[in-house]
């Protein structure tokens, strides 16, 4: 797994709790759910897209 791949990975979990917790709370925050799911969205794609390249052997 390369670096970038691995941050990508952490950042991913990070949004998913900050998510979670923006859900549970009592006043939930509309936009700030969008933005999280947008941003957890772009992420994933990013992995998708480094994962569908093909590595250069050398």
């Amino acid at each position: 797994m390369s670096d970038t791949t691995f941050r990508l990975l952490e950042r991913h979990q990070r949004l998913d709790k900050l998510l979670r917790r923006a859900q549970a709370k009592r006043f939930v925050d509309p936009l700030e759910i969008a933005r999280l799911k947008k941003l957890k969205l772009a992420i994933k794609g990013h992995l998708a897209r480094l994962t569908r390249r093909p590595s250069s052997a050398f």
